[in-house]
């Protein structure tokens, strides 16, 4: 019988954050899958349940606190069977506050941290030896990687999936906790990406997002002992057959070198939808961030990638409110997003994270944070909307990923990162069709399909960059 066989045993895991967390669950599963172990919809009546958490945002820890409560009663009611239910809680929060999270939450039975979950099989061996009440904690860095000790990947993960190829961070931005918690910059050697990439695309995967906290500063060990950027790497990448679409993300905007925006001019499979992080549009501010770049580099990069690229859209991220942050410099922001203008973004207050330099500076107070976020998020929405507006009438290539919430409906993803949505028969998950755009709602499109014939993964011409709001 094989190893994925005859699964006995019910995990429920609970994703918080961003797409590394995501594919870290995915591969949990993977090593907890010769256990027995498979995957639920939901904790109840799980055998194992665990959080992998994220500590960007604000109150993180708290939320995990409030869902391990949720938790307790299900445990109990398994105990009560003579049963146990198992709760772990891993990523970025675990790696953070494990001896806070053992001392606070003692129905946790595991706290372990994103470099460590290869050794679950391990660890779950010595929580099941030792029984209810016996918190065991794993935070440490290994000396070798966990991508050499992980078991292949499931087989099927559908046809957009995820993969890591770098982890950590050297930037020390002062608002980020990611240097404490995921560590220094680690990149895979490119033969194992390559060949994790092979074994995605032969298991029916169409579209692969490479991930990275900083992923174009992946420098891994090339097969010719060179070192190999991400632009040489997606080079390669995009020589795989059946592959059609690559992505990456979150990109830092000091690391966009030569290689790597030549490559968004030559390797069509390369997606013409790029983020790129910004945080802010003062320099001071950037400073003050330890960013590492001034507002006008990245307009000179942005510059360059639409040189070579001129369908290329961009997403990006902004903190409002970082300490000292004045009107002026509030205002500086709002000038680079109309001079750069983004199809998406994602914008946040900023929320002191503990032990970063950052959370040690005067805060601004919280009624101005909430004033300025509602000013961007207004000159942001403005811009979306005009990006989305621009693909009316258009003929778009959308790769179907999962039915939607009507009978004969499937959704998938523009070249742009759009969620569209269309009537389309279930045979055409998997496949990238052509859609007319017809309509536009707050955060999808929907079209009709032109034809179900597999198409090219770039359109002759991208929608217009975003309409310029003034501020």
């Amino acid at each position: 019988m094989g190893k994925r066989a005859a699964l006995a045993k019910k995990l429920f895991i609970k994703t918080y954050g961003c797409q590394m967390n995501v594919y870290d669950s995915a591969r949990m599963a993977d090593v907890l899958a010769p256990l027995g172990y498979g995957p639920v919809d939901s904790p109840r009546g799980a055998d194992m349940v665990i959080l992998n958490t994220c500590h960007i945002r604000e109150k993180a820890a708290e939320k995990v606190y409030s869902e391990l409560g949720r938790l307790t009663p299900l445990q109990q009611d398994k105990a009560a069977r003579g049963e146990r239910m198992v709760i772990a809680v891993a990523g970025c929060v675990a790696q953070a506050e494990g001896e806070e999270i053992l001392r606070r939450a003692p129905q946790v039975d595991l706290v372990f941290g994103p470099q460590t979950y290869h050794r679950l099989p391990e660890l779950v061996a010595r929580v099941l030896a030792a029984g209810p009440g016996e918190g065991i904690l794993d935070t440490e860095f290994p000396v070798i990687s966990k991508f050499d000790l992980l078991p292949e990947e499931a087989a099927s993960q559908g046809p957009a999936v995820y993969l890591s190829v770098q982890e950590g961070c050297d930037k020390f931005c002062t608002f980020c906790v990611v240097p404490y918690t995921r560590g220094a910059e680690f990149s895979r050697p490119a033969a194992q990406v390559v060949a994790e990439a092979e074994r995605r695309v032969a298991a029916g995967a169409r579209e692969i997002t490479l991930l990275g906290q900083n992923v174009n500063a992946y420098h891994g060990a090339g097969p010719d002992g060179a070192d190999w950027s991400l632009g040489r790497l997606i080079t390669r990448l995009a020589e795989i057959d059946g592959l059609e679409r690559l992505r990456y993300t979150t990109s830092h905007p000091s690391d966009m070198d030569d290689e790597l925006i030549r490559a968004h001019a030559t390797v069509d499979k390369l997606m013409p939808y790029l983020h790129l992080p910004v945080q802010s549009g003062s320099d001071r501010v950037l400073a003050s961030m330890n960013r590492r770049h001034r507002a006008d580099d990245y307009r000179k990069v942005v510059d360059r990638l639409r040189a070579v690229r001129s369908d290329l859209a961009l997403s990006s991220d902004f903190i409002v409110g970082f300490p000292g942050e004045s009107d002026r410099d509030f205002a500086d922001t709002l000038r680079l997003v109309t001079d750069v203008g983004f199809a998406q973004a994602y914008s946040f207050k900023y929320s002191p994270r503990p032990g970063t330099p950052a959370a040690l500076m005067e805060q601004v107070p919280e009624g101005v944070k909430v004033e300025r976020l509602a000013m961007l998020q207004f000159l942001l929405g403005e811009q979306q909307a005009a990006f989305n507006q621009a693909t009316l009438g258009r003929v778009l290539p959308v790769l179907f990923e999962r039915k939607g919430r009507r009978n004969g409906q499937l959704v998938g993803r523009s070249p742009y990162m759009q969620a569209v949505h269309a009537t389309a028969p279930e045979r055409l998950l998997g496949r990238i069709v052509d859609l007319r755009i017809d309509d536009r709602h707050p955060n999808s499109l929907a079209g009709t399909v032109v034809t179900e014939e597999l198409v090219g993964v770039v359109p002759a011409a991208g929608p217009a960059k975003p309409a310029r709001v003034s501020a």
